[in-house]
């Protein structure tokens, strides 16, 4: 493993703390346009994902961690040397000052924003895709992003009601998927909907009142389409204006006592549902 660069950072007042510090706040990131990568997995992929489509700069800016998390760590020290970045030791008391979590696995990376914009995920025609529509809870955000990442699918849009998808509770949430797939965020749930619609995805609003259930949509097939599920808030799920614009509104069917599932499950089960479909010949259709 390499050296790390100097200087040790061990005061509280450094003016890279306090900048680091400062983007707990979300309009501090969009400000800067940078974010905080919390722990091993998280910077292991910020340093493996390389640059953002369009940018001449890497996506992580620098990295600190602590003397024990360097030696823990070789591989992706190592990793992060061979990238050209600056990796620069903390004491545990910097480490936690910048971090969100009580207690802190010794190593963050300041990031750069690395989303994408909408046309960019239309252009590339794609054939899964999740719609946050004000989802608010960052945890329940960025568990979507992960299960839509293990789920195969090709973007998540948020809407601009939609939780900051570089809170810091949505990127550890996300475990590294963030680095995964394309995302867009501040799309008006309209425009998701309608474009989306417009470039032949098929689009399910996935709530409990829905006419159709999940089951029907197998065993016709007709989750074998390029299709897009929009879920929505925990709290009151998709109002009916939002429920309006996609072309069919479909519940997951409880065969339990539950009274539902929440939002990261459901977004589980139909993503799933759609990625086994689309793999499927006949969309996983029930023969006759």
């Amino acid at each position: 493993m390499q050296s790390t660069d100097t200087p040790l950072l061990t005061s509280l007042r450094s003016p890279r703390v306090i900048a680091a510090r400062k983007l707990a706040r979300r309009n501090q990131r969009s400000k800067d346009r940078r974010f905080l990568a919390e722990g091993p997995q998280a910077v292991r992929e910020a340093v493996a994902y390389g640059r953002p489509t369009g940018s001449d700069e890497h996506v992580v800016v620098e990295i600190y961690l602590t003397v024990e998390a360097a030696e823990r760590h070789a591989d992706l020290v190592d990793a992060a040397y061979a990238a050209g970045l600056p990796v620069l030791t903390a004491t545990d008391e910097v480490i936690a000052e910048i971090c969100d979590t009580v207690t802190p696995q010794g190593i963050v990376a300041l990031c750069r924003f690395l989303d994408t914009p909408f046309e960019e995920i239309l252009a590339a025609r794609p054939q899964l895709v999740a719609v946050l529509a004000a989802v608010r809870d960052p945890g329940n955000a960025g568990t979507v992003l992960r299960t839509a990442d293990a789920a195969g699918a090709d973007a998540v849009i948020l809407t601009d009601a939609s939780v900051d998808p570089y809170n810091p509770k949505a990127v550890r949430a996300s475990v590294g998927s963030l680095f995964h797939l394309p995302f867009a965020v501040g799309v008006p749930v309209e425009e998701a909907v309608g474009r989306l619609r417009e470039a032949g995805v098929r689009v399910l609003a996935a709530d409990g009142a829905g006419e159709r259930d999940l089951d029907q949509e197998l065993d016709e097939g007709t989750l074998g389409a390029p299709g897009a599920w929009v879920f929505g808030n925990e709290a009151w799920g998709l109002p009916e204006e939002t429920r309006a614009l996609a072309d069919e509104v479909v519940r997951v069917p409880i065969h339990g006592h539950a009274e539902s599932l929440n939002l990261a499950t459901a977004a589980a089960v139909c993503l799933y549902a759609s990625a086994r479909a689309q793999r499927s010949p006949g969309g996983c259709r029930v023969q006759g």
